[in-house]
Order: C-alpha cells, then sequence, then structure tokens
C-alpha cells in the first residue's frame, strides 16, 4: 500500500512538474519556425561581424522542390516513423531509455525530425528536464498544427550541414556547387542526410574518411528501411567523397573563418556541448578586426613572405600579453571554414621555443640561476645518443644568456637536467604546456619530446613571460548571451605561473636573441620585443629532417606565435621555408604596433645589474685592474649576487734594484734590473733626457740592457714598467733611475790626471829604487826601519791618497734609483681570454 501511495504521489507530482513546463514553454512562431535559430558573433568592440545562419543569403526550398531520394535518405537516417507518430515516437523513446539503461548515458537519443525543428527554433542547449518536456510539448503541438511535410520543409530549410551551410540548398551548392536538388546523385543525397548529426566532425574537407563512412552508414539505413535496394547501396559505395567536393577555394571566404571556427570549438568545450551554429547564442568575442586582416593578407600572399612553394603552410596566433585574449588567428593559407585550422589543431613539436619554458625557465626559477651563469659547451651525451648543436660546434664555457640567445642545444639539456625534470615538468603545466605521460626526459628541453603544441598554446606561454609570470589561458571569447537565460562569463581566471624575476630575466635574455642572437631577421628597430626561434629535427630513410620551423616572439601588449610547416611531417623544409615564421612576424607585430605605445619590459626589485670579471666560475666582482674589455654586466637575483672579487686581473709588482751605470770605455750606459717570475712579462724601457719629454726606447725581456750613442754632459732619466703579455696586458707601476754623463773637458782633465798620476808613480817607483839600493847598501840605517822619520812617507800617503779619490770620482758617475711600491703579492695566471666565436 504504501509503494501504492508513494507511486500515485510520484506520478501526480510528474504530471504537475509536466504540466508546469509545458504551461510555461514558449508559443510557436511561425517566423521562427522557417529560418534557423540565428547566433551572432561580435568583435572586442561589441561590432556585429558575423551571423553565422546567413539568413541574407540563405536559400529556401519547399517540400516539392526536394526529390524522393532527398527525402527517404533523410528519414531513413534521422526518423524512419516521420511520418506516422505524433510529433515524438514512443518506441524511439523505450528503446533510447533501455539503450542508455544498458549500454550508458548518452548511448541512443530519441528525438524526431518536428523535435529537432523545436529545439533549433524555440529552445536552449541546456540538458535539462525542463527543456526536454518543453521539448515534447511543443511537439506534439508542431505536429497538430502543421502537416508533415511542413515540418519536414521547416527541417531541411533550418538545419546546419557544417561549412557554414545552413538548410539543405545552401548545403548542395557548398559541397557539390549544385542548385538544384534534383541533380543530387544518391552518394549526395545520402552525405548530405548524414551531415546534421554531427556537422564538424563529418565534414568532408576536413575528415573525409569519416565523412565517408557516415556516407556508407546512410546507404545501409536506406536499405534497411526499403529506400532503396542493395545493389543500389553498392553502386553508390564505390563513390569515393573527395571525388564530389568542388575545390574548397571556390567557396566563399571570410577573413574570420578561421577565428569563428576557434570561437565554436570553445563554445562547445565550455557550454557542455552547445552548437553555436543552431543555439542562438549572442557571442561576444576577443577578435580584433584590424589584426585578423593583416593576419590573412600575409597568409594568403599579399605581405612581405617569400614563400617557396605552394605546399608550404603556416598558422599564426596573436595573443593579448596582458589578458590572454586571442586577437587574430591564422588557421593556413587561404584559410575557409572546415579547412585544418593550423593554430589551434597542429599538434607539433615545438623545437628550441622549448628552451626557456623547459631549461632555463625552471632554473631561474628554482635555483635563482643568473643570466651570467656558466654552462660548458662540449661534446655530450643523453643515454648513449650524442647531443649536438645546430653547427656541430662546441664553445667551451658560455654564459646561460649567451646560450639560450644562440640556441645552443648542450647547455639546455644540461640545465634542465641541473634543475631537474619533474620541476621542469612542472613549471611547464603552470604555463598550459601538456605532455601525454606523466614523466618527461631531457630531451624535452630543446623539443625533442613528446609534448605537442599549437601556436595558439605557445602564444599563451610566451606572453605570460611578458606579463610579469602571469598566465592566461589563451581565449575568444568573452561572454556568451543564452537565450531564456542570463550572460556567461567566458574570461579564464589568470593565475601566477612564476616569479616575477623569472618573467624578466628570460625576457631580457630573449631581446638578446632579438639584437644579437638567432632572432635578428625579426628583430624590429626601436620595439622592445624578446622572441626565439625553434625548428624541430626528424629521422628519415634519407636521412635527418627539420619539418616543423617556429617563432614565438612578444611585447609587453602582443605574443605572436607562428608555425610552418608541410601537412606531410616527413617532408622537410628548405633554408628558405625555415625563415618564413621571421618573415611573418616582422611585418604583423610592426602593424600590430604601429599605433599604440609599447613599454618595455620592467625589472622588479628582485633583480639587480651586477658587473661581473667574465670568464669567472662561480661569478665575482671585477677588481679594480680588470680591464674593461673583460667586464660584463648580467642579471641576478638580489638573493644569489657574487660576492668575492676576482684574484685574476691584478696590478703587476714593479721591477726591482734598478741601477743605472755610465760605462767610460764604451761610452755607454748599463741598466739593470731584478723581477721575480718572468714568464709572460715584457719590460718596457722609457728615457727622458735633461728634463726633456718621455720617449719609449725599447721593450726587452731581458733584466739588463745596455744603452750607446750616449750623450755627453746629459742627464738621463730611465724608468722601467713590467707588461703582461696576452690580449689584456697589465702594467706596472714605473722604476726610475737617474745617470748624468761627463762633459769633454772634464773627460780630458781625468785623462790628463791619470796620465800625470802614471809619470809621479813610475817617478816615485825610480826613488824608491834608490832607496831601496841605499837600504840594501847599509842595513842598520834607522831611517829603513823608522818610516815616521822618512820624508818620503808621507808623500807617498798623499799620493795613493790621491789615487784613492781619483778612483772615487770615476766609480761615483752612477747611482741606485727608486725601485717602486709594491702593490701586493703575485696573483693567479689569468685565464685563457679567447673570445667566443660568433653563432
Amino acid at each position: 500500500m504504501t509503494i501504492f501511495i508513494l507511486g500515485i504521489l510520484a506520478l501526480i507530482g510528474g504530471g504537475s512538474l509536466f504540466a508546469y513546463y509545458a504551461f510555461t514553454a514558449p508559443e510557436l512562431n511561425e517566423e521562427q519556425l522557417s529560418v534557423p535559430y540565428s547566433s551572432k558573433v561580435y568583435d572586442k568592440n561589441d561590432n556585429l561581424i558575423a551571423d553565422l545562419a546567413g539568413a541574407e543569403t540563405r536559400t529556401k526550398v519547399t517540400y516539392n522542390d526536394l526529390p524522393q531520394a532527398t527525402v527517404d535518405a533523410v528519414i531513413a537516417t534521422e526518423d524512419s516513423r516521420f511520418f506516422d507518430h505524433i510529433g515524438i515516437d514512443f518506441r524511439r523513446i523505450l528503446a533510447a531509455v533501455w539503450a542508455n539503461v544498458t549500454q550508458g548515458f548518452g548511448a541512443e537519443g530519441a528525438s524526431t525530425i518536428t523535435q529537432q525543428v523545436i529545439k533549433q527554433s524555440f529552445l536552449s542547449f541546456d540538458k535539462t528536464l525542463e527543456r526536454k518536456v518543453q521539448e515534447q510539448y511543443l511537439a506534439i503541438k508542431l505536429d497538430q498544427q502543421y502537416s508533415k511535410e511542413q515540418i519536414l520543409e521547416m527541417y531541411l530549410n533550418k538545419i546546419y550541414y557544417g561549412a557554414s551551410a545552413y538548410g539543405i540548398a545552401e548545403a548542395a551548392d557548398t559541397y557539390f556547387g549544385k542548385e538544384d536538388l534534383k541533380e543530387l546523385t544518391l552518394a549526395e543525397n545520402a552525405l548530405l542526410a548524414g551531415l546534421p548529426q554531427r556537422p564538424s566532425g563529418y565534414n568532408p574537407y576536413k575528415h573525409p574518411e569519416a565523412a565517408q563512412k557516415r556516407m556508407e552508414t546512410v546507404l545501409s539505413l536506406m536499405v534497411q528501411h526499403d529506400k532503396i535496394t542493395q545493389a543500389e547501396a553498392d553502386e553508390a559505395r564505390k563513390t569515393d567523397v573527395k571525388d564530389l567536393l568542388v575545390p574548397s577555394d571556390s567557396r566563399e571566404k571570410s577573413p574570420y573563418d578561421a577565428f569563428i571556427d576557434v570561437v565554436e570549438q570553445e563554445v562547445r568545450e565550455k557550454l557542455d556541448g552547445a552548437n553555436i551554429n543552431e543555439d542562438g547564442l549572442n557571442i561576444y568575442t576577443t577578435l580584433d578586426p584590424n589584426a585578423q586582416e593583416s593576419v590573412e593578407n600575409i597568409l594568403s600572399g599579399n605581405g612581405p613572405v617569400s614563400w617557396p612553394d605552394e605546399e608550404l603552410n603556416a598558422g599564426v596566433a596573436v595573443t593579448d600579453t596582458k589578458t590572454g585574449a586571442i586577437r587574430a588567428i591564422g588557421g593556413n593559407r587561404n584559410y575557409q571554414t572546415g579547412n585544418h585550422n593550423y593554430a589551434v589543431s597542429l599538434n607539433r613539436q615545438a623545437g628550441s621555443t622549448m628552451k626557456p619554458i623547459l631549461a632555463y625557465g625552471p632554473a631561474i626559477e628554482y635555483e635563482k640561476m643568473s643570466t651570467y651563469h656558466q654552462i660548458l659547451d662540449e661534446p655530450y651525451e643523453v643515454n648513449g645518443k650524442e647531443i649536438n648543436n645546430f653547427d656541430n660546434r662546441y664553445r667551451g664555457w658560455v654564459s646561460a644568456r649567451y646560450a639560450l640567445s644562440r640556441s645552443l642545444n648542450i647547455p639546455a639539456m644540461k640545465t634542465i637536467e641541473e634543475v631537474g625534470t619533474d620541476r621542469a615538468k612542472e613549471f611547464a603545466e603552470g604555463l598550459g604546456i601538456e605532455f601525454p605521460e606523466d614523466q618527461i626526459y631531457p630531451i624535452e628541453a630543446i623539443g625533442g619530446g613528446s609534448a605537442s603544441v599549437t601556436p595558439i598554446q605557445m602564444s599563451g606561454a610566451y606572453a605570460a613571460f611578458g606579463n610579469k609570470g602571469v598566465y592566461n589561458e589563451p581565449y575568444t571569447v568573452r561572454k556568451v548571451e543564452v537565450p531564456g537565460q542570463e550572460t556567461i562569463d567566458m574570461k579564464p581566471k589568470p593565475k601566477a605561473a612564476m616569479s616575477e624575476y623569472t618573467a624578466y630575466m628570460i625576457s631580457n635574455m630573449l631581446q638578446t636573441t632579438m639584437s644579437e642572437g638567432s632572432g635578428r631577421a625579426a628583430n624590429i628597430s626601436g620595439l622592445p620585443e624578446a622572441g626565439k626561434t625553434g625548428t624541430t629535427n626528424r629521422p628519415t630513410d634519407n636521412g635527418d629532417i627539420a619539418p616543423d620551423s617556429w617563432f614565438n616572439g612578444y611585447t609587453t601588449n602582443y605574443s605572436i606565435s607562428v608555425w610552418s610547416g608541410y601537412q606531410n611531417i616527413d617532408q622537410g623544409l628548405s633554408s628558405a621555408a625555415k625563415d618564413v615564421p621571421k618573415q611573418i612576424f616582422k611585418p604583423l607585430m610592426t602593424e600590430l604596433s604601429s599605433d599604440v605605445d609599447t613599454p618595455d619590459f620592467s625589472k622588479p626589485d628582485s633583480v639587480v645589474w651586477v658587473d661581473v670579471e667574465e670568464g669567472s666560475r662561480p661569478a665575482k666582482l671585477p677588481s679594480d685592474f680588470t680591464p674593461g674589455s673583460r667586464i660584463v654586466t648580467e642579471l641576478f637575483h638580489v638573493d644569489n649576487q657574487p660576492s668575492k672579487v676576482s684574484q685574476v686581473y691584478q696590478k703587476l709588482d714593479p721591477v726591482q734594484g734598478l741601477t743605472g751605470t755610465y760605462n767610460e770605455d764604451t761610452q755607454s750606459i748599463d741598466l739593470s734590473w731584478s723581477y721575480g717570475e718572468t714568464d709572460g712579462v715584457t719590460f718596457r724601457v722609457d728615457v727622458s733626457v735633461n728634463g726633456g719629454q718621455p720617449s719609449e726606447l725599447t721593450s726587452t725581456n731581458e733584466t739588463s740592457l745596455n744603452i750607446s750613442n750616449i750623450e755627453s754632459d746629459s742627464n738621463y732619466s730611465f724608468s722601467v714598467t713590467a707588461i703582461s703579455s696576452g690580449q689584456d696586458a697589465q702594467d706596472s707601476d714605473p722604476s726610475s733611475v737617474q745617470v748624468q754623463t761627463p762633459s769633454l773637458d772634464q773627460e780630458e782633465e781625468e785623462d790628463e790626471d791619470q796620465n800625470n798620476d802614471e809619470n809621479q808613480d813610475n817617478n816615485q817607483d825610480d826613488e824608491n829604487t834608490d832607496e831601496n839600493n841605499d837600504q840594501t847598501e847599509d842595513p842598520n840605517n834607522d831611517e829603513n826601519n823608522n818610516p815616521e822619520q822618512d820624508p818620503n812617507n808621507g808623500e807617498n800617503t798623499d799620493q795613493n791618497q790621491d789615487q784613492n779619490d781619483s778612483g772615487d770620482e770615476n766609480n761615483n758617475s752612477g747611482g741606485t734609483g727608486d725601485s717602486g711600491s709594491d702593490t701586493g703579492d703575485n696573483q693567479d695566471t689569468p685565464p685563457d681570454t679567447e673570445e667566443e666565436p660568433a653563432a
């Protein structure tokens, strides 16, 4: 009894609810029944750019215009009991319920053609009980007020067939170029009948294989419901869908097609399956019409790009750096709705454009790595595989700035290994990069791993570097107005993906890429911009090829990502083809930036510029004697600045014991000095005569020097300076000495005095001989034993003293000078200062 009573109450409650929903259902409106439920698309300034139903150009048909084969194909596919039910099909409802119970919810739908007309004319896309009840109620009401032929006519004029085609007449013209439906073949009717279920998924231009299978399914359903014979179906199956289609470039083209296709995908994903072509939405987008037209002009060949051939394609995404709003999309060259949109569905490896995202960005974020950080570029292997740079050269020790700006592979691989792949993966995922596996490998740092990306993803990731580390998921839709519902805000919420210091340091290094490195060809004079090039490598039977070329560049206003390549991933790019992304970026960014102010990237207080002695490892401050050519200025986190002063470059010790002596015999001056370690040291000798201007006399590796051709009666001032050899030579303080040369008169007097002395010595010798003889004759002579009483003794003593004085006069022509002050201990030998070769 309880169950019975509860059942009665449930029926009453359900009936009351059904009655309420039916009572609140909208009224049937003949005008809405006869035209598609149009969605309207607006740009960033709320100006209408597209009415997706295309009511002003749409061709309507009457039931009498429909060939029987068209009617049979539609009825067999969509609603086999259409002419028998009351607007809803109870048998189909029960079958759908059973299928949903046994196979899962959504396994089968129960909507009739009549219900689809109601849904597309009056109701929202929400999958609610209220909408379903109202749909069934209005379908019954519609079936009562209109004939089956009228309802089928409404359906075929209203339904969306993909490729911007509403109604069967427009679809026949779009796909097959036929304006008269009676000209349609069985295969063409089957294809058209199968499209409305999934217009984008079965689009024959974009997915010909899926469209082929769908056509064959419709033919089978026509056989099953006795609309055609098996033989007729088999004959129609022989038709290749691609042979039925008119060329896509013959269809009407809109500059907004690529953008609107992305809008369609975004609305479907974020609004639970909403269809912008069927649900009558007002969609407010982020589109900048001027930017979109610029992209289309460049891709279509009206710009400065030198396309090497007609098969080379490209995809472009232009994103607002601060908000993530997508301003323009280039789907491919000569894009039309239904074409492959490379901006959003590319899925190719990113090449070296991954280096800031997976190597240097994480290293700065987690390790506070400086832009000076030294990395050894050397032969390198990972898991037994040799890693090479783009030019198969090694540059020795290089800075992180140099390695990134020149796009060197080996330093990037070492950096990701240093920071750790787990942290690198976490950093990249914060920038919207996805990895199909939970674990990544170091090869990802140079874009050679499992991650595949699109231009939209890369423009968003690089925008975060230009937006002080704040990441905004790229988006095309600001808000959506749903009929009968409130406005839905579609803007993603920003999130901090990295510290501000990381964003600034990466941006600053990528500015070097533009001014000195691999991005020079894309550099725009006077515009503060950053950017990174990238190519991929793919092994083939004929050797390695480069199937993809990238350029990602940004300012504080715009972030642009450009890809170029061929649809066939096994087709490599020529040198000219590799340059296409840079050729697209430069004029596009120039035009976008022409009428806006573009501030430079703002340095946060957490980052400082520091002068560093080049070649020091780890980084050291320059000493007072470090030459200017060996000082570089790099960015450091305030908590990771160098504090030690380099001892490589110090002032050399002066020479010691410098003496100068005038040599009378050779009439020259002899200089001599001493020095500790003389390897790598030369000595410059300067001279000044009588207080004149000093001039360099000579340089020598010896510690002595003889100077001839000396002028008489002159004061010579010599200075000797020690100089280190090498590119950055250092000087010591000079040591000096003075030497006075005698005059000619003085020299003659000295010669005469010397002769007199020699004569006097000879006379003295004679006297001494006589005396000795006398003494020999009289050995008892007291004078010989008492020198004090010998009158000659005093004379000899005076003569000897004169000779000594004369000797002193001859020897005092030179002197010892100052040797300079000691400036410090001997220092380490300077490192190899060979300049790094240009990239």
